[in-house]
């Protein structure tokens, strides 16, 4: 194996460098102290090389990430999608998890809809909301942290939707509370299947009991 040829060498040169008692170095302490320094310059350089071109190379892993981000998702080849995931490190760490999207904290989510190019609609939380989005996933309500996802989902149309009996609000300005979900944001969303409605008051209720 190389390791332990590198080994026998090793020990092998520095036995041959050993001097015995009865030698004496060849070399003046002078000329023994230039070689040292020479040594020691060179490892040094060499570091510095090293080290220039870790950072030249994360430098153009952040260019080709930033340019496949800025491409957006239907523009992006195969190739480009698996660089994605194998070079942004927190997409991986998250990815890695194995966790379906229902299961992760809303800064994953956040994170994950920019990375991927996918619809940002996470952006639209505050704190305050992305806490109890969190809150409701973490009692494994997730029917009632969907019902915070729709409402996010209604905000990418700006400051007006459709409320109660034709009226209008803005639904950016609008607080998530159980009197606004009734009110306003369960009328902003048309599902004949009643899963939206069903979110909804997933929601209601979650913010009822908190």
């Amino acid at each position: 194996m190389i390791v332990q040829s590198t080994s026998a060498f090793l020990a092998t040169a520095g036995i041959a460098r050993t001097p015995s008692p009865r030698q004496t170095p060849t070399g003046s302490p002078a000329n023994i102290a230039d070689t040292v320094n020479i040594s020691k310059a060179a490892r040094e350089a060499l570091a510095a090389s090293s080290s220039s071109s870790a950072a030249g190379n994360d430098k153009s892993v952040e260019a080709r990430l930033a340019e496949i981000r800025a491409r957006g998702p239907i523009n992006r080849s195969r190739e480009d999608q698996d660089f994605l995931f194998a070079n942004d490190k927190r997409l991986a760490e998250i990815t890695a998890q194995g966790k379906p999207p229902e299961q992760l904290t809303a800064d994953e989510l956040d994170y994950v809809q920019k990375a991927t190019g996918l619809v940002n609609t996470f952006a639209n939380l505050s704190s305050a909301e992305k806490a109890l989005y969190d809150k409701a996933v973490a009692s494994g309500n997730t029917e009632a942290a969907a019902g915070i996802s729709q409402i996010a989902l209604i905000r990418m149309g700006g400051h007006m939707a459709g409320g109660a009996n034709g009226t209008t609000y803005d639904p950016i300005d609008t607080s998530i509370t159980a009197a606004n979900i009734e009110k306003y944001f369960r009328h902003s969303i048309v599902d004949p299947s009643g899963n939206a409605e069903a979110k909804f008051q997933a929601l209601i209720g979650f913010l009822q009991n908190a």
